[in-house]
């Protein structure tokens, strides 16, 4: 599929409502052919020192963890409403047992400022580069956060990316881009 560069906020309010309908394909490298991709449902856009960022919440028991500390990079992928099973799929298998790309048959194609790869098959991408990570402080949160989201103490690190380049495919289904704006 061809891609287009675009502004980094064209598709910000469709990319949201992914993320909370389905998901987001995040997409991480080794950076010597070892490509993984994780589901995503937890994310920030805005903008920290002057730099547009996308944070990402990785747990350190998954392989993306493994896999973003080695390169610093990564990419956001948003995915149509028929890859709904691709992203559960994806949430629900380890990249380490398998190659999610060849089992759900999608293709990773370069990322032009990273090296993480893109996922063809999604509408919209954000090619991002990590500019500081911290770890969710289990002292800090709120008190009924622990036991909802971390019964087993496995907290998340955030990963600030700066969003360095966007691309969206040359085509779009109306309804991906009439969708909430």
């Amino acid at each position: 599929m061809n891609k287009k560069e675009i502004a980094y906020t064209q598709y910000l309010s469709q990319t949201f409502d992914a993320m909370a309908r389905t998901g987001l394909l995040l997409s991480s490298t080794d950076g010597k052919g070892k490509n993984n991709i994780m589901a995503m449902g937890w994310g920030v856009v805005g903008i920290i020192w002057g730099k547009p960022v996308f944070m990402v919440l990785v747990r350190p028991s998954r392989f993306t963890y493994e896999l973003i500390e080695a390169t610093r990079d990564f990419t956001v992928n948003v995915p149509s409403r028929e890859l709904e099973k691709v992203v559960s799929f994806c949430g629900s298998t380890s990249g380490r047992r398998c190659d999610k790309f060849k089992e759900q048959k999608l293709r990773a194609i370069a990322g032009k400022k990273v090296k993480s790869p893109m996922v063809d098959e999604c509408l919209v991408h954000y090619e991002c580069r990590v500019v500081h990570k911290n770890d969710v402080v289990a002292s800090e949160l709120a008190p009924d956060i622990p036991t909802m989201f971390y019964p087993e103490g496995d907290y998340h690190r955030f990963f600030l990316g700066q969003i360095l380049c966007a691309y969206a495919n040359d085509e779009l289904p109306p309804s991906f881009v009439s969708a909430r704006r």
